[in-house]
């Protein structure tokens, strides 16, 4: 008897399209559609610089509390994930924890990008973290892996980054004068003054 593994690689083309019609309207109609991202955690000001990443653990790991809770749920000390170990040394923690993420989405997101926009089709773990690592940071390097070359990689049309009411506008405001052809907007995220809000003394009625 064949595996399902045998039968449908992971991160085949038809990775998640179960039926004919799924991978008729992905393949036919969604495929080469431009990515309009509504939400999301990216910097305005790395985008508006154009941020060349110096590795993957940058990348990756540097402001992904995802990642983060996945690292700490399997508990890993602090030092390795936001503390004072070395980038190599976070990523390879990482690379210890991503197994045991399976069907999670951040399996399938980790080894999405490792093989969409860096040709690696191995299943990242500690045996290769290091391989790995190497190969993505040099990638890094090339003037088509800084920001704004990734976000034209993944076909986005329109970023909506998420900002807190205080901040400032500056850097949308330079990205807006530097006149790229992908738009970014602001978005209304008052997550700092609800949870000042919520430890408020409740007042004598």
């Amino acid at each position: 008897m064949t595996s399902l593994a045998q039968q449908v690689p992971f991160l085949s083309d038809h990775f998640l399209l179960q039926n004919e019609y799924s991978k008729l309207l992905y393949h036919e109609y969604a495929k080469t559609l431009p990515i309009v991202d509504y939400h999301n955690h990216l910097p305005p000001a790395e985008i508006a610089s154009n941020r060349k990443f110096e590795n993957i653990t940058a990348l990756w790991l540097a402001g992904d509390h995802y990642k983060w809770r996945a690292m700490r749920t399997l508990g890993l000390e602090e030092q390795y994930i936001t503390g004072s170990a070395s980038d190599p040394i976070k990523f390879e923690k990482w690379a210890y924890t991503l197994p045991f993420t399976l069907r999670n989405p951040l399996y399938h997101w980790s080894h999405m990008e490792l093989q969409r926009y860096f040709g690696i089709s191995d299943l990242l773990s500690p045996s290769n973290a290091s391989a790995i690592y190497v190969q993505t940071t040099e990638a890094l390097q090339e003037e088509s892996f800084r920001t704004r070359g990734l976000l034209q990689k993944m076909k986005v049309e329109v970023v909506c980054t998420t900002d807190d009411p205080t901040d400032s506008l500056a850097h949308h405001v330079d990205f807006y004068r530097q006149g790229d052809s992908m738009h970014m907007y602001p978005t209304f995220r008052p997550d700092k003054p609800w949870v000042f809000k919520s430890h408020l003394p409740i007042a004598p009625t």
